[in-house]
């Protein structure tokens, strides 16, 4: 069986799939018919073949490479040695890592690359990309040229759905990787301490605090708690050390596109607009009616956020009973 279109299952370290895959899954059917891609050292579990079974997966390739599989050139081969000439498209989320994948894949194949895409169509027998750029001010589309077009896809570009229940062939590969691919050794990881929070990058909402929280992001923990969200910051935020530098949102931190944002004490600055301006909704809560993010706010609220917040988290507890 040959498949159209090639969607790398990006996983945690308990296996379970990222919560961008089944969007993935889900979008690589408007192409063509999908298979995926499960890179590790162990076979995927019954949950994830349930998964993608729900998602019309028509092929699950697992591949052993004999170096360590969450090293970016690694899997950028392992890709390289799937793509065959009915391959239209490689997708991926668009992380930091898979980013660094899709540039690797793209030199190796010859492809056209595209990263944080945020919508994709059909044109005849090319893909068109839609993304925004310069701070999220302009929308673009890009059509891919390649026969082959590698994708790194921003999180909720498209709503995940379902499909009729298929059986995907089970097809194993062994990759030997090249030498550059092997340079780099795992010397030792640290896992991340467990949280209930989604990752930044795929949340459906995102409260994030600025300057304004003068560190104390108490208030905005209470209020993502109640609303399922994860906590971002501004850079100034990190810089300050209030919270850790992977909750930094802007051109020089994490993308995100979240249906709800809420930023608290966070002043607008473009290079933090960047990284959020391609939101759903935005709310702003500034002490400064001038703040630069009202522009861009759907709904804004002139106040102290020591106070709004509160009363935010403490009406929805109530609506919730």
């Amino acid at each position: 069986m040959t498949t159209d279109v090639l969607v790398l299952l990006e996983h945690a370290d308990d296996g379970a799939l990222r919560p961008s895959v089944p969007e993935l899954l889900t979008l690589g059917r408007t192409i063509g018919t999908v298979g995926a891609v499960w890179v590790a050292a162990a076979d995927p579990g019954a949950d994830v073949l349930a998964e993608l079974a729900a998602h019309g997966v028509q092929e699950l390739h697992v591949v052993t490479p004999d170096a360590h599989p969450r090293l970016t050139p690694v899997i950028a081969e392992a890709l390289a040695a799937l793509v065959e000439p009915s391959t239209r498209a490689v997708l991926l989320g668009s992380s930091f890592e898979n980013k660094e994948v899709a540039a690797r894949l793209g030199v190796l194949t010859g492809a056209g690359v595209m990263v944080d895409v945020a919508a994709l169509s059909v044109d005849g027998e090319r893909l068109v990309a839609e993304k925004q750029v310069f701070a999220a001010t302009w929308t673009t589309r890009c059509t891919v040229r390649t026969p082959l077009a590698v994708l790194a896809v921003k999180p909720h570009a498209v709503q995940a759905e379902t499909t009729g229940p298929s059986e995907p062939q089970v097809v194993r590969h062994e990759v030997s990787v090249s030498a550059v691919a092997a340079a780099v050794e795992v010397v030792e990881r640290t896992e991340r301490a467990p949280s209930e929070r989604p990752d930044l990058g795929a949340a459906q909402v995102v409260v994030v605090g600025g300057r304004g929280t003068d560190g104390d992001f108490s208030a905005l923990d209470e209020l993502a708690d109640v609303l399922g969200g994860a906590v971002g910051a501004t850079r100034v935020a990190t810089d300050e050390g209030w919270i850790d530098r992977d909750a930094q949102i802007g051109q020089t931190g994490v993308t995100v596109a979240p249906r709800l944002y809420i930023g608290a004490g966070v002043s607008g600055a473009v290079h933090h607009r960047g990284g959020m301006q391609a939101s759903g909704t935005i709310v702003a809560i500034n002490t400064d009616a001038d703040a630069p993010i009202f522009e861009i706010a759907d709904l804004g609220i002139v106040g102290d956020l020591r106070q709004v917040l509160p009363q935010a988290t403490a009406e929805l507890r109530r609506l919730r009973g």
